[in-house]
């Protein structure tokens, strides 16, 4: 059903990107540490430090997992089954029999109109989620790329790196808080002159939690393009995401725009995207292709949306903010 993994990807290409990409991530992830770190010393000097990371460590290690099923209820997903979206869960066995996970992920549908899907779990017990937007503007082969860019995050365990990062992100946060708190208690003696600020310290507490969150943004779009990749070599065929990207593009912005900028795109610092720009993870995989344009004449998947079935109407209107906090 899908053509040989790798069969469009030059294994030279693929490794000097796996590489770059492998040590991009532990820069980064390395980088939140040291600024973990320097928090702790600003607070109480080097072994301050020490505890800090330990802390850190211990915090990430204690912090809840939420069940897979619990996210997708907060987004009121529905569990697929394979009479209802036939093609969609014959594509995701092979998927995860290709990337050697222990377990086929569950397949979910959020009754959305936006365009999205992500993936929640671990590899032992993991989900992926199709809004029926996605589903219903993709064709077969371009949502085989978007799957196998979520079973890549799930085998490469990027949902439990992100988790350490976020951990790592809000333990700062505290201790800035934390710092800027004793900063206040202690502005009488400093204005007395009976107290000196260590200055340092001071810029520390106010922007490390910054700092923080734009590491953990960059690590996010580090993941990305090595999911990309990996999605690559899943499948055989990089321009299936390559297209779903290009479409994903021309549909996704419409809601905000029509709302903030009508007629326009919304110009987003690159700071500050959690994905990387669609452009250039279009280039990164058209980088991969040996053969592109004999693609298309080995493709063997539809061209089409898969059928769905089982009492999943297509969902219409606009998508609106949630009481538990969501839009879908």
């Amino acid at each position: 059903m899908l053509p040989p993994p790798i069969s469009w990807v030059s294994e030279e290409a693929r490794r000097r990107h796996k590489l770059r990409n492998l040590f991009h991530s532990l820069l980064l992830l390395g980088g939140m540490g040291f600024v973990l770190a320097v928090t702790g010393w600003a607070l109480w000097g080097e072994e301050g430090a020490w505890w800090t990371v330990l802390g850190g460590l211990l915090a990430f290690l204690l912090s809840p997992g939420m069940p897979p099923e619990w996210v997708m209820r907060l987004y009121g997903a529905r569990r697929l089954h394979p009479a209802q979206a036939p093609e969609l869960f014959l594509v995701l066995e092979e998927l995860a029999r290709r990337a050697e996970l222990p377990a086929t992920p569950a397949l979910w549908w959020v009754p959305s109109p936006i365009l999205n899907a992500f993936a929640v779990g671990t590899p032992e017990r993991a989900a992926v989620a199709v809004t029926d937007g996605l589903v219903r503007t993709l064709t077969l082969r371009e949502l085989t790329g978007v799957l196998a860019h979520e079973i890549s995050h799930i085998r490469n365990r990027d949902l439990w790196l992100m988790q350490l990062a976020d951990v790592m992100s809000r333990f700062v946060s505290v201790l800035s808080w934390f710092g800027q708190l004793l900063l206040l208690v202690n502005l009488p003696l400093y204005l007395t002159g009976r107290a000196v600020y260590p200055w340092f310290g001071v810029l520390v507490m106010v922007f490390a939690p910054t700092l923080m969150a734009l590491l953990q943004l960059a690590l996010s779009r580090a993941r990305e393009y090595d999911a990309d990749l990996d999605a690559a070599g899943l499948t055989g065929d990089p321009l299936a995401l390559v297209s779903a990207l290009e479409k994903l593009e021309r549909h996704q912005g419409r809601f905000w725009e029509e709302i903030l900028f009508p007629g326009r795109r919304i110009p987003e610092p690159s700071l500050l995207r959690t994905h990387p720009p669609t452009e250039e993870r279009i280039r990164r995989l058209l980088e991969l292709v040996e053969r592109a344009p004999q693609a298309h004449s080995r493709w063997q998947l539809a061209d089409a949306p898969p059928q769905l079935a089982g009492g999943l109407p297509p969902v219409l209107g606009r998508p609106r903010f949630r009481r538990y906090g969501f839009w879908y």
